[in-house]
C-alpha cells in the first residue's frame, strides 16, 4: 500500500526540486514549447481542411441525400479530430522528451548528482547522436504499444454503460503507466536500462507507477499544462527510477542562490 501515495510524493517532489533551480527550470521550459507550438499547428490545420479530408477521402457519399451526407461526413470530421487529439496527448511526452533530450538528459543528472550519497550521476558515455537514436528508437516503440492500446480502447468505448464508466478510468491508468516510462527512461536510458528491461521494472512496481503517471495524464489534459509540469515530471521521474533501482537516496536542500549566481559553486561540489 505505500506505493500508492509514494508515486504521487514523487512527483510533488521532482516540481519541488525545479522550483528550487529557476535556471534548470527554465531550460526544462523550452522543448515543451517548441513542441507546444508544433502540434497547435497541426491541430488548427486539422480543424480547418478535416473536412476536406474527410470528404476526399468518402467519394462514394456524393450523391447520398441531406442530411445524411452531412451527418455521416460531420461524424468522421469529428471521429478524426478526436482520433489525432488522442494521439497528440499520448505523444507529446515522446516528442517532447525527444526534442529536448540534450535538456532533459541534463536535468536528470542535476538531480541525480543532488540526491545521490557519494554526490555523482550516472553517466551513459555514448555520444548525444547514439543517445537520441536510442530515444527515438524506443519511444517509437512505445508509441506502437500506447495505439494499439489506444484502438482497443477507443472501439471498447463503443459499448453500453461499460465503455462510459469503466473504459475511460482504464485508459487514465494506461495513460499514466506509458507516461512514466517514457519519463523514466531518461534516467534508465543513461544507466544501461534497455527497453524490455524498463518494461519488467515498471510492471514490477505498477502501483507506484500508476500513482505518478496518472495524476500527471491527468494534469496534461489541461491546455498548456504538460508545459509548464514537464521540467518537475522529469526530475520526478528521476526519483522514481532511483526508487525502482534500489538506489540510496538523500533529500537535496540546495537554495535558489545557485540560480542567483550561477552554478559553478555547486558543479565543482558535486565533483
Amino acid at each position: 500500500m505505500r506505493d500508492l501515495g509514494a508515486g504521487f510524493t514523487y512527483l510533488l517532489k521532482g516540481q519541488r526540486w525545479v522550483s528550487r533551480h529557476g535556471k534548470q527550470y527554465g531550460f526544462g521550459l523550452l522543448p515543451g514549447l517548441i513542441t507546444l507550438v508544433l502540434y497547435a499547428a497541426a491541430l488548427i490545420a486539422l480543424a480547418v481542411r478535416g473536412e476536406d479530408a474527410v470528404t476526399w477521402a468518402t467519394p462514394f457519399a456524393n450523391d447520398w441525400s441531406s442530411p445524411w451526407q452531412g451527418l455521416f461526413r460531420g461524424f468522421l470530421t469529428a471521429v478524426l479530430f478526436a482520433l489525432a487529439l488522442l494521439l497528440a496527448v499520448l505523444t507529446f511526452t515522446a516528442v517532447t522528451l525527444l526534442v529536448g533530450q540534450p535538456f532533459y538528459e541534463n536535468l536528470s543528472e542535476k538531480v541525480d548528482a543532488d540526491v545521490s550519497p557519494d554526490g555523482t550521476a550516472p553517466e551513459s558515455g555514448l555520444p548525444l547522436w547514439r543517445e537520441l537514436w536510442i530515444s527515438a528508437r524506443d519511444s517509437l516503440r512505445i508509441l506502437v504499444r500506447a495505439l494499439l492500446w489506444g484502438v482497443l480502447l477507443f472501439a471498447l468505448g463503443f459499448l453500453p454503460l461499460v465503455g462510459q464508466t469503466v473504459v475511460p478510468v482504464i485508459g487514465f491508468f494506461v495513460t499514466g503507466f506509458f507516461l512514466t516510462e517514457e519519463l523514466t527512461a531518461v534516467a534508465l536510458q543513461r544507466r544501461g536500462v534497455e527497453l524490455r528491461a524498463r518494461l519488467t521494472l515498471l510492471r514490477s512496481r505498477k502501483t507506484l507507477v500508476w500513482s505518478f503517471g496518472t495524476p500527471l495524464g491527468l494534469a496534461f489534459l489541461v491546455p498548456f499544462v504538460a508545459v509548464f509540469l514537464m521540467p518537475g515530471a522529469v526530475a520526478g521521474a528521476t526519483l522514481l527510477a532511483r526508487e525502482l533501482l534500489g538506489e540510496e537516496t538523500e533529500d537535496g536542500d540546495e537554495d535558489t542562490a545557485e540560480d542567483a549566481e550561477g552554478e559553478d559553486v555547486t558543479q565543482r561540489s558535486w565533483r
